[in-house]
């Protein structure tokens, strides 16, 4: 037998926790309802039951328009928006903040649109200002389209959607405003209708807690005009036969995504279980404990936020700078001794002067409860302390007095 003192103890022997910003934990009633035979696609209960997901979907994003549900990712929802709307040789205008962002823009450039693009950094949100100028000075109003991100998921930056609809207003100007609302979706308040957005895309594995599979869509009446003049369409991306079908199966071009459908009205049971005002407060909630978190490592001196400005920063992911090579070696001590597995670092620079392995994130959104999160968060702080890092301790307690404070029972 061996000598305790000649080896060091592996205590990662439990259920281990992904901190991914997407995919978000999948609960336990979502993979139950998943787990059963296939069903009869021609009749039945998948019928009905698809058609409430569609309600509740259009009811989680405040639309009274139609969602459409593609078998595919979030790079297939930003391709179904794009071919429904534009035609080869338009302008769009990318506001970006990371790179999902300027990701989607090169799906545009790859369907041969032009794209102007307003770069906002990775540490800031979208400058109003800068947009509404670029705005005036197109005067033909050449530029069909505004697209931005919600949530960028690799810098962490948070733009103020409603903000650039009124900055669009402010100038007059015609064309659609299309958001990729796909970390923050079911997360982050969102108010379609209210907000005056033309098209918003998401999927379905980071808010909505079901495996990855669907991309989801929603459009309103005002898109309708410009779909038919659109020239990119093809049959399998065109969302009409899919709004309109002729038959049930037209609804997905082909086969139902079936048991991707028996997950996802589960996830809305529980989502609309809670409340939406509620779960929409739970993230903001957990966000500041993890923020309350890292300010005290950020003490150390060893590492920081990526945005600073809280009123910048998304209530979903936290992305995290550190001094050279400490997020790779954190990543990897979590991993292998505490079973938690954080985001990997994007790199945010062009010329690549900040290493992946000097940048980290924590997804905290989702399927997500108190203990899960402090779990992450002393799990973080732990390895920081392992590594050798000093100056770290006690952010924990002040994720504690965060969660504390906002549970807090009223008296008297």
């Amino acid at each position: 037998m061996a000598n305790p003192k000649d080896s060091s103890v592996r205590l990662a022997a439990g259920r281990g926790h992904r901190a991914l910003p997407g995919p978000s934990v999948v609960p336990d009633r979502v993979l139950r309802a998943m787990h059963r035979a296939a069903p009869n696609i021609y009749a039945g209960e998948l019928i009905g039951l698809s058609d409430t997901v569609y309600a509740d979907l259009n009811t989680i994003a405040g639309s009274s328009g139609h969602a459409v549900i593609y078998i595919g990712n979030g790079h297939a929802a930003w391709e179904a928006a794009l071919v429904n709307t534009l035609s080869k040789g338009d302008t769009i205008l990318s506001l970006q903040t990371g790179r999902f962002g300027a990701g989607w823009a090169q799906a545009a450039r790859g369907l041969g649109i032009n794209v102007e693009v307003i770069d906002f950094g990775t540490d800031q949100a979208v400058q109003l200002e800068r947009l509404e100028a670029a705005l005036r000075d197109d005067k033909e109003h050449n530029i069909k389209a505004v697209i931005t991100v919600q949530t960028e998921t690799s810098s962490s930056v948070a733009n103020n959607i409603p903000g650039i609809r009124s900055a669009m207003t402010a100038c007059a100007h015609p064309a659609l405003f299309m958001v990729d609302s796909i970390a923050s979706f079911a997360c982050e308040p969102f108010e379609m209708d209210t907000w005056d957005v033309d098209v918003m895309l998401t999927a379905c594995q980071k808010g909505l807690m079901t495996p990855p599979g669907l991309g989801i869509v929603f459009i309103r009446d005002r898109v309708w005009p410009l779909h038919e003049k659109a020239n990119l369409k093809t049959p399998y991306w065109d969302w009409t036969p899919r709004v309109h079908p002729e038959y049930f199966a037209a609804r997905f071009s082909g086969t139902p995504p079936t048991h991707h459908l028996f997950g996802l009205r589960e996830a809305l049971d529980m989502l609309l279980e809670e409340g939406m005002e509620n779960v929409w407060q739970r993230h903001h909630v957990q966000a500041q404990a993890v923020w309350a978190a890292l300010e005290c490592w950020a003490q150390s001196g060893c590492l920081e936020f990526n945005v600073p400005k809280s009123d910048d920063r998304s209530w979903v992911v936290t992305c995290v700078r550190t001094e050279t090579g400490l997020a790779g070696r954190l990543r990897a001590w979590c991993e292998s001794e505490a079973g938690l597995t954080l985001g990997i670092g994007l790199n945010l620079e062009p010329n690549g002067a900040k290493s992946t392995d000097d940048l980290f994130r924590i997804g905290h959104m989702g399927h997500l409860d108190p203990h899960s999160l402090l779990g992450m968060l002393a799990s973080i702080e732990t390895g920081l302390i392992a590594l050798g890092i000093k100056n770290v301790e006690g952010g924990v307690d002040a994720a504690m007095k965060i969660i504390a404070h906002a549970q807090a029972p009223s008296v008297g």
